[in-house]
């Protein structure tokens, strides 16, 4: 199997545990990382429309960061909304009849390098108190997606 096609997920289920134990704060900060983000963030745009989607996600980082007493200004609504956002384009173009473990793994090598903000954002601008605490357009690129 080639890294292009790797398999992040297995199966359906295996997709659903990730997003449950997200959610019930049962894994730990180091376990969810970027991929992991996309993968919750799928699931919910699979299931509800995009201002609900990033409502849940917005909630769900939120009261994940407040579980395991991180500090909350870790939480970054900029970055939060472009991902939500370049997911639901994923979603827009992608057949959604497949499996949701395909679809996340189709989407985790699509969109799994997190360094693709830094070419719509400056580092000061994401950097900043504005971005992180509500959506701020990008400074380098309009988004295309």
């Amino acid at each position: 199997m080639t890294s292009a096609e790797e398999a992040f997920y297995r199966s359906d289920k295996e997709v659903e545990e990730l997003a449950r134990r997200f959610e019930g704060c049962e894994m730990s900060p180091d376990e969810f990382k970027h991929r992991s983000h996309l993968t919750v963030a799928l699931g919910y745009l699979l299931r509800l429309p995009y201002e609900q989607a990033l409502a849940r996600m917005r909630r769900s980082i939120l009261g994940f960061i407040a579980h395991h007493a991180i500090p909350p200004e870790v939480y970054h609504e900029t970055l939060t909304v472009f991902w939500v956002r370049r997911v639901r384009s994923f979603v827009e173009r992608t057949a959604s009849d497949r499996p949701l473990f395909e679809l996340a793994n189709e989407l985790a090598r699509e969109c799994g390098d997190a360094r693709v903000v830094d070419e719509y954002f400056s580092q000061e601008l994401i950097a900043s108190e504005g971005a992180r605490a509500g959506w701020v357009e990008p400074d380098l690129k309009p988004l295309d997606f």
